[in-house]
This record gives structure tokens, C-alpha cells and sequence, in this order.
């Protein structure tokens, strides 16, 4: 009896052993299960856009090149709410990224960005790129942080930004009069009244019904953004003047991001160039794909001779005198036009 029992207590001591090194084992898994950080991207675009898409390929390259500690999750059709209150999320630090540009960072302090949507300011994109690895961008980009905004990518191609009107218009002079919709931005707003218009602010999904009932007499965007909202319905004419060469950046909180170990850090951005660039081949073949179909919608285009180029050009430059009323640095059209290597 005395041996059945010592036998007893031997078994049961080893049982609490096992279980008591198996409940180890399982803390001590768990203790160096690694933590993940996901960044959210909330966007206005589908994802089926060219930029939807290349937002699709910076998740899979960010999972694909990092160690699993940072992943992307993807929120379009403005399912997080707008660029606005995107940004107000991240300065209390959410760890969200948004798209945004140069006029939209005027808005918020930093006056001299403003000038990237200047009318006709660029010739070409590679000027565009040239500029945004600059020092004047790096220091612009530094000012933006400073009020809490983190710059991740800028090479991102939204695209030309073209006019669409009820009327042709082949000269600037037959610009006179005509009201346009642009974004609600004093930019933009400026620019075109600089060209000769009547500017109108207006939200996007308001301009099909302000076409067809002739509030307006035209608008302006780039092709597929034109095409998708069916302007071409209510509007025939197509001048390809690419008065806006409008590159995006991806934006997101400073706090947050200075949260991130240098390797995400790092991860984050490098993917984000290269999906940039990604980016840009699906923007310059969709560019083509839009305008026969707008061709095909019997929408009369007209393209821009070198003669017409530099009429409009020339119709321009007095919006580059309004620094004081924009709050830019002294000279800065010709620091611009250096930086991208115009000069």
C-alpha cells in the first residue's frame, strides 16, 4: 500500500512538472510573439483606379520586403472619412496616410508649396522629379513636418490636368468668360482666373449636374478623373493644355512615423517610391486608354501646337507676381524654376 501511494505521488509530481514547463513554454512564446503596426491609408479614389492599384502593390511590396511588423491596410472611397479629417486624425497622431499636394499644404502653413499647382509652371515631368529631390523640397518637406505632417513619398503621378468646356477653346482668349470649376483652393482658384476664366469652386460630385444645367461652362482634371465622372456627357470639347502637371504625395503623422523603428521607417518609404513608380507606368497607359474613349464619345479634342504652349505660358506668368497675396518667399518662381532645372 505504502509503495502504491509512493508511486502515486511520484506520478502526479511528474504530471505538474510537465504542465507546469508546457505552461512555460506557452508564456514564454508568447512573450516573443513579435508586434505588429499597421498603417492605415484612407484615400477618395476605388481601387481599381491606376492609383488604387498602386496602392495595392506598395501593401504587397511592404509585406513582401519587411520582417512582419509592419503591415498596410486600405481603406478607398473615402471609407475613413476625408483628406481633412485625415489630417486632423493625424495630428493627434492616429497612424493613418493620405494623399495630398502642394496647395492643400499651403492651407496649412506652408505657403511656398503652394506654388507646385501654379499654372503652367512645369514643361515636363521630369522637371517635376528634379524638383522633388531638391533642396528647396527637402526644406519645404522639413517646414511641413515641423507642424506635424510627415512626407512619405512625392513621386506619384495623379496626372496632366486638362480643361473640358461646352465651347472649344483654342486660344487663351477664348477662355474669356468662360466659368470652370476647380477645386475649392485659392491656387487654383487664382490661376485660372489668371488665364482669362470665371474660377468656381465646387465639390466634384456636383459638376455633371452644374455642366448640364450651364451653371458652369466647364471643368478641369485629368482624363481619367474627367471620364469617370461621364463629364464628356455634358460637355464636347477637350483642350489637352496640361495647365497643372499635378504630382501627389502621401502623407502621414509625424509622431506617428518618428514612432516607428528606422528599419519601418525606412521600409515605409522605399516601398512607397517604388510603388510610385508603378504608379506612373499605369497613370501615363491609362492617359491613352481615356482619350479615345472620349474620342469615341464624340468629344472634339484639340492638342497643343509649341505656339500654343507658349501663349498660355505667357498669359500665366502674372500669377507668379501675386507672391504677397499667397504669403511666398520673395523670388520664388525663379528659386522654383532653378530647383527643377529650368533656369
Amino acid at each position: 500500500m505504502k509503495k502504491r501511494m509512493a508511486i502515486l505521488v511520484t506520478m502526479l509530481a511528474l504530471s505538474a512538472t510537465v504542465v507546469f514547463a508546457s505552461g512555460n513554454k506557452e508564456a514564454s512564446d508568447s512573450s516573443t510573439k513579435q508586434a505588429v503596426t499597421t498603417v492605415q491609408i484612407g484615400f477618395g479614389n476605388s481601387l481599381s483606379e491606376p492609383l488604387g492599384q498602386a496602392l495595392v502593390k506598395w501593401q504587397s511590396l511592404v509585406a513582401e520586403q519587411g520582417d512582419g511588423s509592419l503591415k498596410i491596410e486600405l481603406f478607398p472611397d473615402s471609407q475613413l472619412g476625408s483628406k481633412s479629417e485625415l489630417i486632423d486624425s493625424m495630428l493627434l497622431g492616429e497612424p493613418v496616410v493620405t494623399l495630398a499636394d502642394g496647395a492643400f499644404y499651403a492651407d496649412y502653413g506652408v505657403n511656398d508649396f503652394g506654388i507646385v499647382f501654379g499654372p503652367f509652371l512645369f514643361d515636363s515631368w521630369e522637371q517635376c522629379w528634379t524638383l522633388t529631390k531638391s533642396d528647396w523640397y527637402a526644406d519645404q518637406s522639413a517646414q511641413l513636418e515641423a507642424k506635424g505632417l510627415k512626407l512619405l513619398t512625392s513621386d506619384w503621378m495623379y496626372g496632366d490636368r486638362h480643361t473640358l468646356t461646352v465651347e472649344p477653346v483654342k486660344s487663351v482668349a477664348d477662355l474669356k468668360g468662360l466659368k470652370l470649376r476647380v477645386p475649392s483652393n485659392k491656387i487654383q482658384s487664382v490661376g485660372m482666373d489668371t488665364l482669362g476664366a470665371t474660377s468656381t469652386g465646387m465639390a466634384l460630385s456636383d459638376v455633371y449636374q452644374a455642366l448640364q444645367t450651364k451653371t458652369i461652362d466647364g471643368a478641369e482634371n485629368p482624363l481619367s478623373v474627367l471620364y469617370g465622372r461621364k463629364l464628356q456627357e455634358v460637355a464636347k470639347y477637350l483642350i489637352l493644355d496640361a495647365h497643372v502637371k499635378n504630382f501627389t504625395t502621401w502623407v502621414c503623422s509625424a509622431d506617428f512615423f518618428n514612432s516607428l523603428t528606422p528599419a519601418q521607417q525606412q521600409l515605409l518609404m522605399s516601398t512607397g517610391d517604388e510603388a510610385g513608380l508603378y504608379n506612373n507606368t499605369l497613370q501615363e497607359a491609362s492617359d491613352g486608354k481615356y482619350l479615345q474613349l472620349m474620342k469615341d464619345d464624340g468629344v472634339e479634342v484639340t492638342e497643343m501646337t509649341p505656339e500654343m504652349q507658349a501663349e498660355f505660358k505667357a498669359a500665366a506668368l502674372p500669377f507668379y507676381d501675386l507672391g504677397d497675396e499667397f504669403g511666398w518667399s520673395p523670388n520664388l518662381y525663379s528659386t522654383v524654376r532653378k530647383a527643377m532645372g529650368a533656369e
